[in-house]
């Protein structure tokens, strides 16, 4: 049976980047998902319902208003990025927030899943997860059918990667991966998890809530 989902507002912030998401990028793409401003990337709007930005996306990632984004901004639109595609996975599952890392000019954003996906399910929870991008204009960049570590990785228009993949123990793990941006501090994530914080453990726990519908008998932390 499939569970009614919590709503969730978007905070100030959130809605902001999504209504005017009004931002240049600079010319270098993401390492994980963008490839060069040639590639086939046709469709893809980097907002949290990925065709609901009220600013259009110009050609070499620049935005009508003219804006800069920064690596801050850069974050936000992942945790936008990161929510949405988990409200597109039904039933809804568990999950904390991972660590953020920077590079020169680019933001990763983290999530662990922490409810237990049973091997059987495992593929059901990345055709969730690309179906929901499909739909809302991403191009889907690969596909990893590996029997033990599956994965699934698109990318926007302007060159944000977002992947779900399955590493040890069947833990499910989401990231958001921005293109180059302006350099400048980012801060955490606002966004609460729908369980355990887990604030200042690392590593994080191995996935340990149970599912009717995600986890099989015997399987899990």
């Amino acid at each position: 049976m499939r569970r009614a989902k919590r709503a969730r507002a978007l905070s100030p912030v959130a809605v902001v980047l999504v209504l005017a998401l009004g931002v240049p990028l600079a010319a270098c793409g993401s390492e994980s998902g963008s490839g060069s401003r040639g590639d086939d990337v046709s469709v893809g709007d980097d907002v949290s319902a990925g065709k609901e930005s009220g600013g259009t996306m110009e050609s070499g990632g620049t935005m009508e208003s003219g804006r800069t984004m920064d690596m801050q901004g850069a974050a936000e639109q992942s945790d936008a990025m990161l929510d949405a595609v988990l409200e597109g996975i039904d039933p809804d599952v568990q999950w904390a927030h991972g660590p953020t890392t920077t590079r020169a000019c680019g933001v990763t954003r983290r999530r662990a899943v922490m409810t237990v996906v049973s091997a059987d399910r495992r593929q059901t929870f990345l055709d969730r997860a690309e179906t929901f991008w499909r739909k809302n204009g991403y191009r889907i960049k690969a596909v990893n059918k590996d029997e033990k570590f599956p994965a699934v990785y698109a990318v926007t228009r302007s060159g944000f990667g977002v992947s779900v993949s399955f590493r040890g123990k069947g833990q499910a793990f989401l990231e958001a991966d921005s293109p180059c941006v302006e350099e400048s501090k980012v801060a955490a994530p606002t966004a609460e998890p729908n369980g355990p914080a887990y604030k200042d453990v690392y590593p994080l726990p191995r996935p340990n809530v149970r599912s009717d519908f995600w986890s099989g008998e015997g399987e899990g932390g």
